[in-house]
């Protein structure tokens, strides 16, 4: 999914608060995490995900892997932090940080 600089914009505004609410270290990518992260953005769509990886270059290459196995699209990209979005076909409004924003 290509997303505008205005998309960008707004979806960066709503990540601003958020927390990460996934965290990768130095073990890398497990089939739990794959799961928590696949879980995340079904109930959030839009969600921030912290990389504890030393080097720049693995931290791209495991946003790259998290890109491909998910179909998310990624939003930003600021030292060890990502934003990732999603879009749910039916999104739960209580979870939801793209819904909830719109009713704030």
């Amino acid at each position: 999914m290509q997303l505008t600089n205005d998309q960008k914009k707004q979806y960066k505004a709503i990540a601003h608060n958020l927390n990460p609410v996934v965290i990768i270290g130095e073990n890398a990518i497990s089939e739990g995490l794959m799961n928590e992260l696949e879980r995340a953005l079904n109930d959030h769509e839009l969600i921030k995900v912290k990389i504890n990886v030393g080097e720049r270059e693995d931290r791209q290459e495991i946003i790259e892997h998290l890109i491909e196995s998910t179909g998310a699209t990624l939003v930003q990209k600021i030292g060890k932090i990502a934003v990732l979005l999603r879009k749910n076909k039916k999104p739960n409004p209580k979870l939801s940080n793209l819904l909830r924003q719109q009713h704030n």
